[in-house]
């Protein structure tokens, strides 16, 4: 009997069963973080990470992706964002602070999966704990434009901390996703 088509699930890292030592995306401070920090964030609440794996090898770590809170000033998201919130100084926001892939696995369409899920847990949360943006640090260029094809806009103040921070608003995700 053949192997079953392989299928991909997303859920919350488990370290006692998710093999992070063996992940590498290409990007060393990725790969560390799943590696050495993401279980501290864990026990200590400062991010919840999810992990993509197969039915056929429940143990590989195919991706991962991290949620976590932040404020942004409401002066650094766009008019057409602003008119529709409330007037307060500071925005509740989701953060995805990372999102990457294992290099076996480039190339098929799992980063925009992950996004996705990540957008939809943001857009179902933000019925329970408000929050106006769901926020991203793009890493380098090609992530600036990864996240740009899905709808994600420069807040209007860059800093030279987060020189390529982007948003994309939970209105926008409503309309997106029905």
């Amino acid at each position: 009997m053949p192997d079953s088509p392989e299928q991909f699930q997303v859920s919350l890292l488990d370290t006692s069963l998710h093999d992070r030592e063996n992940f590498s995306c290409g990007e060393p401070s990725l790969d560390d973080y799943l590696k050495r920090q993401a279980s501290q964030d864990i026990k200590r609440r400062a991010a919840v990470v999810y992990v993509m794996t197969s039915t056929n090898h429940p143990r590989l770590i195919i991706g991962y992706y991290t949620l976590s809170s932040i404020s942004i000033l409401l002066s650094d998201l766009s008019d057409e964002t602003t008119k529709k919130l409330a007037r307060y100084p500071h925005v509740g926001t989701f953060l995805l602070g990372r999102l990457a892939v294992d290099e076996r696995y480039k190339g098929q369409g799992l980063g925009a999966r992950m996004l996705r899920d990540a957008l939809l847990k943001s857009l179902e949360q933000s019925k329970h704990i408000a929050a106006a943006v769901v926020a991203v640090d793009a890493l380098n260029e090609n992530a600036r434009h990864f996240y740009e094809r899905y709808g994600f806009v420069s807040l209007r103040n860059q800093s030279e901390t987060y020189p390529q921070k982007l948003y994309i608003s939970i209105h926008t995700l409503e309309q997106s996703f029905g």
